[in-house]
């Protein structure tokens, strides 16, 4: 079974407007907790016993949210930027910033403005195997994610936000990793957007026969957007 989770939550949360503009989007308020805090649940029930949370923009306010929940919660916090030496912008360099702390390990990796069932990071204990796993969910509006490319249960690549229908199953950032993440991200240049992106790393393992995806057998939630503190306060009374 996989014990680690890394949560990269090191995003300046521009969609969230002037509610992210003095905190992290993580730790805006849904209900009574920050948002994080419901996934940080979600994750020690599904029996993960060490949790990597990746920091960046705001890292003090992080900083002051980890200590405030240190009894409940197994987290090693790593400031991205302290890490890393540098400001490099993009999905795949807050995995790179865990590569010391995964001491070799496989892994679970989930973006941090996302909230995942315990059914599904159950699963991704599971997948202990020697392959990386990319959850899928079938979405009405695939040109907003990264979309695989498959054969058979193997993924060949990922585009991300594609121009052109591929398909309906998308990735929404609930992955297994081997520690050849590493060496694929270091690998990672500039996409069009002017960014690092993780896809691009996982498409560098795919087209080695290394990456399957999986479908998500439960729920998922963006935090993203100002909507979606409604949104997901109305999930979470409801699942209450």
């Amino acid at each position: 079974m996989i014990n680690k989770i890394v949560i990269p939550a090191a995003g300046k949360g521009t969609r969230m407007l002037d509610l992210a503009q003095d905190i992290p989007k993580h730790l805006i308020n849904v209900l009574d907790k920050p948002f994080i805090y419901y996934l940080l649940k979600n994750i020690k029930d599904a029996g993960y016993e060490e949790i990597i949370l990746i920091c960046g923009h705001h890292a003090e306010k992080m900083e002051k949210f980890t200590r405030e929940v240190a009894s409940e919660f197994p987290i090693t916090l790593i400031d991205q930027f302290k890490t890393m030496g540098t400001e490099k912008y993009g999905t795949a360099i807050p995995v790179l910033a865990a590569k010391e702390a995964m001491a070799g390990e496989n892994f679970t990796c989930i973006y941090g403005d996302n909230l995942y069932s315990i059914d599904d990071l159950r699963a991704m204990r599971e997948l202990n195997d020697e392959y990386n796993w990319v959850s899928l969910l079938h979405v009405e509006n695939p040109e907003k994610y990264g979309v695989p490319v498959m054969e058979g249960d193997k993924v060949k690549e990922i585009i991300e936000k594609p121009k052109e229908f591929i398909s309906n199953w998308a990735s929404i950032g609930c992955y297994k990793f081997t520690p050849e993440i590493f060496n694929a991200c270091e690998k990672v240049e500039l996409s069009e957007r002017g960014e690092y992106e993780l896809t691009d790393a996982i498409s560098f393992l795919a087209r080695e026969g290394k990456v399957k995806a999986r479908k998500m057998r439960d729920y998922w939630l963006d935090f993203g957007r100002p909507e979606d503190i409604e949104r997901v306060a109305k999930f979470l009374q409801e699942k209450k």
